[in-house]
């Protein structure tokens, strides 16, 4: 496709896996990652994931078992009231429990088109680590074992034939929320520069980042975080490509301008086209419409369309239909063709 489009992560899980019985969550899984892969290239989507059928969550897959873990830990409040907590470090050294590359494996054995993969970004993993420390772990070690464990989860999926991998850092404006001086979003920018300066140029082009303001139990956790105070730092992250959330900003010709300004001359961005959790479907022509916009401001052959986040990232939110969530891509897919078309590329 002319103007590249892609999924952002994860789509709704079947009821077939959500009910399944622990003897048979692993075929479950299986059957809804070869599903999900098969719908989605049906659907003419030129690159694939799978959709985190098998994760608990996109943000815990690498701690899913690990020992050292008390449930106490920080808490990420939505404008609906709910809240998700993470789990405290109480023992190094921090290592991970499981690794994105096997996903990505797994996903590859049924694709025909390139494969995505998400892997969560180590500033949201730097959260684990208590604010009182740990004794005989300083946070200085404990960001060192991160560091090494995040550039290994990147890069073992990079060697594994990853169309691109894409760190999911929806942190970050919610970071500003929680400190609005902008430090806490400082020491994320520097934790997660350190793993991207780790690779090559060559290698970064096919490394990018995620930002939205949350999205789960159809709430969001930083949408009242104006993106002006993000951008302008997202964009200082050794990233090739940026997915941005824009579908639902109520003025996304200010953010687009805003985005005009900063943007590395080496990164493309990859604006959201659709929502997900408006439960009405957008229409190809929506799309088309958004795309065009995104033109007025950004330069074509560095631009891309997405979701404006995954649908259903923890395994237990059912508020989205799993249909629902195929329609929306499908407009994504033909919206983003219309465009191209009109802009003749």
């Amino acid at each position: 496709m002319p103007l590249p489009t892609e999924p952002i992560g994860s789509i709704p899980r079947p009821q077939e896996l959500l009910t399944a019985a622990p003897s048979e969550l692993a075929a479950a899984q299986e059957r809804a990652v070869r599903e999900t892969l098969r719908r989605l290239e049906e659907l003419g989507s030129p690159v694939v994931t799978d959709g985190e059928q098998s994760k608990p969550s996109f943000a815990t897959y690498p701690i899913a078992g690990l020992a050292d873990l008390a449930p106490d830990g920080a808490v990420i409040p939505f404008a609906d009231g709910h809240q998700r907590q993470l789990p405290r470090l109480t023992a190094g050294p921090f290592r991970y429990t499981g690794h994105a590359v096997d996903y990505l494996r797994a996903a590859q054995r049924h694709a025909t088109a390139p494969v995505k993969q998400a892997v969560i970004a180590p500033s949201a993993l730097s959260l684990l680590y208590p604010a009182d420390g740990i004794d005989g772990y300083p946070r200085e070690m404990f960001l060192d074992d991160l560091v090494d464990e995040a550039e290994a989860d990147i890069r073992s999926c990079l060697d594994a034939g990853a169309h691109v991998v894409q760190l999911d850092f929806t942190e970050g404006r919610l970071s500003l929320k929680l400190d609005p001086s902008g430090g806490v979003l400082d020491a994320f920018i520097a934790l997660n520069n350190r793993v991207l300066e780790r690779f090559s140029s060559d290698e970064r082009a096919r490394i990018g980042v995620h930002v939205c303001p949350g999205g789960d139990l159809d709430s969001t956790h930083s949408l009242d975080v104006d993106y002006a105070e993000l951008l302008p730092k997202l964009f200082e992250l050794k990233a090739g490509a940026f997915y941005l959330q824009l579908a639902s900003e109520p003025d996304p010709d200010r953010i687009l301008a805003i985005v005009a300004a900063h943007l590395p001359a080496d990164a493309r961005v990859f604006v959201g086209v659709v929502d997900p959790i408006d439960p009405r479907v957008e229409t190809p022509e929506q799309i088309r419409d958004r795309v065009l916009a995104a033109a007025r401001h950004l330069p074509v052959d560095r631009l891309g369309t997405c979701d404006d986040c995954g649908f259903s990232p923890f395994a237990d939110d059912t508020s989205t239909s799993r249909d629902t969530a195929f329609a929306k891509i499908a407009a994504r897919v033909e919206g983003t063709a219309l465009a191209a078309a009109e802009l003749g590329v």
